[in-house]
């Protein structure tokens, strides 16, 4: 299967706050691991592995994390061994309640627990045992220290941004903000990237869901530049727009008001968010426009998937 070949739908929403007109990008609806952004990202760096003759995969992230379930996903349907590198306090035993790291222990990824300030030696250590086994690893996120692959994620999103332009041609208007989830910044960076290129002046909004501004902006930036290389397409601060005023605490927190308005999208437009990603950056939304006193606006969100997280949450909701 060739996600690239796959454009999700943009429809207007049920759900309204009687000032502003929604639309949604349906990206939870791409055919393959319950969907989300990061299908469109897994499927980059597995044509960049192949690109470079490499035939076992290497990730880091939680048991809660929608990219290692479908990196474990891809790996497992293309018979390519994958490891799933996880801090010691996401232990993916039985009795947890997150239904991705069920999945990715079901898919058979090897998974290696780690302290969170040893990441890069853990990583050298797969490393080392996959070459000792005479295979070539590729770590998604480029060296130990998760830098140098910044831009083959990025290209995901350009991509995705292409598709928003593509469907604003056929409808005869162009959105006036663009909204999604915004956590490791690669989504953002892919859609500001897209937009630089394209010439286009409107905000495209990340909400953040656990990182400070300070470190989301930074983060972003880098990304971005790592795309461009020395073409900086008019890169500035101005073009970065994070928000870390809803994140509730950190990284899955949430409050009752996220809860309410996963519970009132489902209702009204039969779409499921969770409390971690989607359902938080969809809040947050609505609060930004409440407190800048948005009006007239036609408003996108890009709903970047997380499906088990909604049946997590599905006592609560």
């Amino acid at each position: 299967m060739n996600i690239n070949q796959y454009k999700t739908p943009i429809y207007d929403m049920n759900y309204s706050d009687q000032k502003n007109e929604f639309f949604i990008k349906r990206d939870d609806l791409l055919p393959f691991s319950f969907g989300g952004n990061k299908v469109r990202i897994a499927e980059q760096y597995f044509r960049d592995m192949k690109k470079k003759d490499c035939d076992c995969i290497i990730a880091y992230g939680s048991s809660r994390s929608n990219l290692c379930r479908v990196i474990a996903n891809m790996s497992k349907s293309r018979g390519i061994p994958c490891y799933i590198i996880s801090s010691s306090d996401d232990d993916f035993s039985e009795v947890s309640d997150s239904y991705n790291g069920i999945l990715i222990k079901k898919l058979n990824a090897n998974i290696i627990t780690c302290n969170k300030n040893n990441v890069a030696k853990t990583v050298q250590k797969v490393m080392n045992i996959c070459k000792s086994n005479e295979m070539k690893p590729y770590y998604i996120y480029g060296d130990i220290y998760g830098k140098g692959n910044e831009k083959v994620a990025v290209q995901a999103y350009v991509m995705a941004y292409n598709e928003i332009c593509d469907y604003e041609k056929t409808a005869g208007f162009k959105f006036d903000y663009i909204f999604h989830a915004s956590g490791t910044g690669i989504t953002q960076a892919g859609l500001i990237c897209g937009k630089l290129i394209c010439g286009d002046k409107r905000d495209i909004i990340g909400i953040s869901i656990a990182r400070s501004k300070e470190i989301g902006e930074k983060i972003i930036a880098h990304n971005i530049e790592s795309y461009f290389g020395n073409d900086k397409k008019g890169l500035s601060n101005n073009n970065i727009h994070f928000e870390d005023k809803y994140v509730c605490g950190g990284y899955g927190k949430y409050n009752n008001k996220i809860v309410q308005i996963i519970n009132e999208v489902f209702s009204l437009d039969g779409i499921p968010l969770d409390t971690t990603y989607t359902g938080k950056a969809f809040w947050g939304m609505t609060e930004y426009l409440k407190e800048r006193g948005i009006t007239g606006a036609k408003v996108l969100f890009i709903h970047t998937g997380g499906a088990p997280l909604f049946f997590d949450d599905i006592r609560i909701i």
